[in-house]
């Protein structure tokens, strides 16, 4: 996938100014008001893909949670000013209330834009960043996203998601299809049509692609290596499902089924050695999600009666039951940070919402709430966001919010039916 998706991207080093982290989490936590000036240009090369380049990094750094985006009809600062402190009044954005603020200019050579960004204190008009970029080709969202990366990483002294990619399924009038897209669901790249598909899995090396499908009437796993042709990964004669890698994407674990049960199984990236994990007759497990560590795995089970979140040994062993609230909870995701499974539960209102909880404490904390059905949580790899799906505005379509359920706001995709979404590298 990395192959079929790569693009010629070159980045001159990143100025640094001293700045504190902004930890997203915590009461005290407050989103830093930001304002992002519309991006100038220098040439009519530049006005032809600004806009794009401007929805791109905008989107960034609403969706991100460490900002509250101020909205640009409250801007009082002149469309003329340039880019520099000097030629920045900024007591004018300080009046709209702005704490910092983000400016860019755009410029083209042939098919190259360059793209230079300034991030400055607007209480003392400091410039406390300073970057460039420069792209090849027409992915103009990439080298926006590269840059809300720098300004992501600058507050966090973490990597930003923004480059990273996600897979996801959508429903087709004959059945469903999985994609691969930006994290933002642009740029879209089919890897199976036709028939029905769903659960990806993103593996940790950006090459493969593995998923769940019925092109031979039963559930088997196939797999996508750098966009060629899906090939079966898993086919045992039984129902198989719901692949997850390991972090350092050499294992699989999966489910299968037959009859009345279901059990766990780990195997080698590409099939070979399948161990069983689980032997509990008569009933199901599904759903492995893999600790950050690689050690354990979480799962679902109804072994207790009702389907509820475990934790066991990725070497198998004897499981450990993790939730006890609710009668219905599923599809766990374990936290690149190891500390939090986000979860799918059904609450009192026959409503489907999302949890997480706390891999030591079991401290349980609700996400969502209130907004018709949000289910199937995925991390970003450095665990500060969750992708989700949610019906609030009709069909399930593709959402983000940080880990602690704040700043839900919907991917800007076109209109459709998204489901089984999975964050990867």
């Amino acid at each position: 996938m990395k192959t079929l998706l790569a693009l010629v991207v070159a980045v001159p080093a990143v100025c640094f100014a001293q700045a504190p982290i902004i930890e997203i989490s915590g009461a005290t936590f407050r989103p830093m008001p930001l304002a992002v000036a519309r991006p100038l240009t220098q040439d009519e090369g530049a006005k032809k893909r600004a806009a794009e380049f401007d929805e791109a990094f905008f989107f960034d750094m609403s969706a991100c949670g460490l900002f509250q985006t101020l909205d640009r009809k409250s801007y009082l600062g002149d469309a003329k000013e340039g880019i520099t402190s000097a030629s920045t009044n900024f007591g004018n954005w300080g009046n709209i209330g702005a704490e910092a603020l983000v400016k860019t200019q755009l410029a083209s050579e042939g098919d190259v834009l360059i793209a230079e960004l300034r991030l400055f204190n607007v209480a003392s008009g400091k410039e406390d960043l300073k970057t460039s970029g420069r792209i090849s080709g027409k992915d103009t969202r990439r080298l926006a996203h590269q840059l809300a990366n720098a300004v992501y990483k600058y507050f966090t002294k973490e990597t930003g998601p923004f480059e990273t990619k996600i897979a996801w399924a959508r429903k087709t009038p004959n059945g469903k299809d999985v994609y691969v897209s930006d994290w933002d669901g642009h740029n879209p790249v089919a890897i199976s049509t036709g028939n029905i598909n769903l659960l990806p899995a993103l593996n940790p090396d950006g090459v493969q692609v593995a998923f769940t499908s019925y092109k031979r009437g039963k559930p088997d796993i196939y797999v996508s290596r750098a966009g060629g042709s899906p090939t079966v990964l898993v086919a045992a004669g039984r129902m198989a499902t719901g692949l997850a890698y390991s972090p350092d994407g050499k294992r699989i674990a999966y489910s299968l089924a037959e009859g009345e049960s279901a059990q766990i199984f780990v195997a080698n990236a590409d099939g070979s050695g399948p161990k069983q994990l689980t032997s509990t007759p008569y009933f199901i497990n599904s759903s492995p999600s893999w600790s950050p560590d690689g050690k354990r795995l979480a799962f679902v089970s109804n072994r207790g009666g009702s389907p509820q979140v475990y934790v066991m040994s990725a070497e198998g062993g004897e499981a450990k039951r993790l939730t006890f609230q609710g009668n219905y909870n599923q599809t766990p995701e374990w936290s690149p940070r190891g500390d939090l499974i986000a979860f799918t539960a059904r609450d009192e209102r026959n409503a489907f919402d999302l949890f997480t909880v706390n891999v030591e404490s079991g401290k349980v904390t609700r996400l969502t709430q209130d907004n018709a059905n949000n289910e199937e949580p995925s991390f970003s790899p450095n665990g500060r966001l969750i992708l989700f799906t949610s019906t609030r505005a009709g069909a399930p379509s593709l959402y983000v919010m940080t880990f602690d359920g704040n700043n839900q706001v919907a991917l800007p995709m076109e209109k459709g039916s998204y489901t089984t979404p999975d964050w990867g590298p």
